[in-house]
């Protein structure tokens, strides 16, 4: 069970990771980042956890922002799986 509270936690890290690389980009680009090949890569490859927030956040939440919410419920799920992390670890006897 720690193995895989450590893997999702890894990998939660890496979709963290894409969405502040993508808010980079967007920021370094003057506003010309849909011309930007790495912008729309990084944007594909955030697709998979965009996409269900904009499905759970209301309608009048601009699209703009949406990037925004993943990276907060990212981030809330990171710690999560983080101190499920520690618990598990020290109930292991690890810690």
């Amino acid at each position: 069970m720690l193995t895989t509270v450590t893997v999702a936690k890894a990998l939660i890290e890496f979709a963290g990771l894409l969405l502040l690389g993508q808010g980079l980009v967007f920021l370094l680009s003057f506003g010309r980042h849909e011309s930007n090949p790495i912008y729309r890569f990084l944007r594909f490859l955030t697709g998979p956890v965009v996409r269900p927030m904009r499905v759970i956040t209301p309608r009048f939440v601009v699209d703009q922002h949406v990037p925004a919410i993943a990276l907060f419920v990212l981030f809330w799920a990171w710690v999560a799986l983080k101190f499920w992390q520690v618990v598990l670890a020290h109930e292991a006897g690890l810690l």
